[in-house]
C-alpha cells in the first residue's frame, strides 16, 4: 500500500544510518513518497548524510547544505526548494542540540545561559523557523494544506538523569507543535510530533548514562524491549499521510508503553 504516493517533502536531519529521521524516511520510500534532503554544513557530514542516503537507494537526491541556526541559510535553502520543485506536502524536522558537557547527572543547574539558549534555539525554535517557510511552500499547491512532524523524548515532560537542559528544550519543542497547529490549522496544515523512545542516534550517546536508561526501559516497557526506528518511520508515516487526516497538535509517543508506566 503506497499511503504517500504522489507526495513529496523535506528531511531535515538524517546524519547517519542510525538517525531516526533515516529510518523516517526508509518508511516513508517504501509507502511511495519523494524525499528531498538537508545535510549539516561541511564536507565530512555531507559525505556521512549522502551514504544514508545512498543506501535508501535515492539516486541523485535532492541534498542541500543547511545550518538550521542561521534565518539567511533556512530563507536559502526553501527559496531553492520552491525554485525546483514549487510545493511540498510534508516536512520532517528531526533536529537537536545541546552541549555535551551540560548532558551528564547534576549539571544541570550549572547550564550556562549561552548553552542553554542554544539548545532551545536548536531543539526547538528551528521547528517554528521552518515550519514558517514550509507553510508557504505548502500553501502553494493546487490542494493547498499539508502535514509535519518533528522528533520528541519522555524527558520533556519527566525529569530524566542526564537529560538536562535537552530535557527542556524538548518541552518547548513540544508546546511549540501546539501553537503551530494552531496556526497553521486554517491553512489545513497539520503539525504533530513523536515522542520515540532511547534509541541508539548519536545526539542520543551524548546523553550521561544512555545505555542505563536503555536497560531500564527494556524492563519497565509494556512491551519488554526498546523501540526500533522502523517503529518510529512507521508512526511517522501515519501522521504525514492522510490516514492522519484529523490529527494536530498531538504528540504521539512511541517507545512500547513505558511513557504510560507509574513505576
Amino acid at each position: 500500500m503506497s499511503l504517500m504516493h504522489g507526495k513529496r517533502g523535506l528531511i531535515v536531519g538524517i546524519a547517519n544510518d542510525h538517525s531516526y529521521a533515516y529510518f523516517i524516511a526508509e518508511a516513508l520510500l517504501a509507502h511511495g513518497a519523494e524525499c528531498l534532503f538537508t545535510h549539516l554544513p561541511g564536507e565530512k557530514m555531507a559525505r556521512r548524510c549522502g551514504k544514508a542516503i545512498e543506501q535508501l537507494g535515492v539516486q541523485n537526491p535532492w541534498l542541500e547544505s543547511m545550518d538550521a541556526g542561521k534565518d539567511e541559510e533556512l530563507d536559502r535553502v526553501f527559496e531553492k526548494l520552491k525554485a525546483d520543485f514549487g510545493t511540498i506536502d510534508f516536512l520532517v524536522h528531526s533536529i537537536a542540540f545541546a552541549e555535551r558537557e551540560w548532558l551528564a547527572d547534576g549539571m544541570f543547574h550549572k547550564t550556562p545561559r549561552a548553552a542553554y539558549l542554544q539548545a532551545l534555539d536548536i531543539s526547538a525554535y528551528t521547528y517554528a523557523a521552518m515550519a514558517r517557510r514550509a507553510a508557504d511552500v505548502m500553501g502553494a499547491s493546487a490542494s493547498g494544506g499539508g502535514s509535519m512532524v518533528t522528533m520528541s523524548y519522555y524527558g520533556a515532560e519527566k525529569a530524566v538523569p542526564g537529560y538536562n537542559v535537552m530535557g527542556v528544550a524538548k518541552a518547548a519543542l513540544e508546546s511549540t507543535t501546539r501553537y503551530l497547529a494552531m496556526d497553521l490549522g486554517p491553512r489545513n496544515i497539520r503539525v504533530n510530533a513523536i515522542s520515540g523512545g532511547p534509541l541508539r542516534t548519536m545526539s542520543a550517546l551524548a546523553v550521561g548514562g544512555f545505555s542505563q536508561i536503555l536497560d531500564w526501559v527494556e524492563k519497565k516497557a509494556p512491551l519488554r524491549r526498546n523501540v526500533t526506528g522502523e517503529d518510529v518511520g512507521k508512526s511517522a508515516v501515519y501522521l504525514l499521510s492522510d490516514l492522519a487526516s484529523g490529527v494536530t497538535g498531538q504528540v504521539l509517543h512511541v517507545d512500547c508503553g513505558y511513557s504510560m508506566m507509574g513505576l
